[in-house]
């Protein structure tokens, strides 16, 4: 097993649980209140558009966030809903009534909104900071490098501060358990306890890395770009989230290939610094939350590939 191709899976961290995603499905494992595990699954749909478009490069960066926060955010509301909840109230989870704006956009869409209202502010915000010191630090190069500066401190006061709080850290504590079990996987060990947790919590394929790059690939972009009108810069700014986004997915992809060639390697070292952040050791029941969740998806994976094998 250790030397045959295996599958790609990824996962994401939410509260009291692991989402892990598969060719066909998408797993979550929770633990409630009561100490059990309870699963949430969304079969994987397979549009036909999003498929071409996943396969131009630059392009599927774009669609592939668009998929992940969509996504992303009908495992973390299940998570959060039900996290503190008794199971035996559950009841209750259904008499709440969904906001408004949920109604009308879908949780899909909220999710995809919210990332996007997320990077506008950390593109925005930097470019106004160093548009404030124009007058001190006038050079192109200047500004363009203080920008990126100020971004990247925002970035990382931002996890910073978050991760103080008790329940993001869990979260956090989930997220380097998700690593764990994905790196256990490719390692080619039994998923168990004690094999998981031998492993490292930081993974080059990491969101997290991903956000560090567009730090970094907006830098090099912004250089080609007037800095004298703020109203051009801002308007620029906005016009290459799409461009930045889809670059440094790209990058992300570049440095998990060449993650065990030399030299090449220390291409994605930034990110997993930042994943020092981002994650935190797990414990034992952590690990077997995500465990149980990678499992699940693996049995459902498997017997999808079955029957499509049957079907044939």
């Amino acid at each position: 097993m250790g030397n045959e191709q295996k599958p790609i899976y990824g996962g994401q961290a939410v509260v009291e649980g692991v989402m892990f995603g598969g060719k066909h499905h998408y797993i979550t494992a929770i633990r409630r209140k009561d100490q059990t595990i309870e699963y949430f699954h969304l079969p994987r749909k397979h549009n036909q558009k999003f498929a071409k478009l996943k396969k131009i490069p630059f392009v599927r960066g774009i669609v592939s966030i668009i998929e992940a926060s969509g996504n992303g955010t009908k495992h973390l509301n299940y998570s959060t809903d039900r996290y503190d909840v008794d199971p035996a109230e559950d009841y209750k989870l259904t008499e709440q009534e969904p906001s408004k704006l949920t109604m009308i956009l879908g949780v899909a869409a909220i999710g995809i909104l919210s990332f996007l209202f997320g990077k506008f502010i950390f593109t925005l915000v930097p470019t106004f900071l160093a548009a404030l010191f124009q007058p001190i630090i006038s050079g192109h190069f200047g500004q363009i490098l203080l920008e990126s500066l100020f971004k990247l401190i925002l970035l990382l006061s931002y996890i910073y501060f978050v991760s103080l709080t008790p329940l993001i850290k869990r979260v956090f504590q989930y997220h380097g358990a998700e690593h764990k079990v994905i790196n256990c996987f490719e390692n080619g060990l039994d998923l168990t306890v004690k094999n998981v947790q031998s492993q490292s919590r930081l993974h080059y394929r990491c969101g997290s890395s991903f956000i560090l790059f567009t730090v970094f690939v907006g830098l090099f972009l912004y250089l080609f770009f007037p800095t004298d009108s703020l109203v051009e810069r801002v308007l620029s700014r906005i016009a290459l989230i799409p461009v930045v986004l889809g670059i440094s997915f790209e990058v992300l992809q570049l440095t998990n290939k060449v993650k065990n060639v030399p030299v090449l390697k220390y291409l994605g070292l930034p990110g997993l610094w930042l994943q020092l952040l981002t994650t935190k050791e797990p414990k034992d029941d952590q690990v077997e939350v995500a465990i149980f969740s990678f499992k699940e998806l693996l049995r459902r994976e498997q017997e999808t590939a079955k029957q499509n094998a049957s079907s044939i």
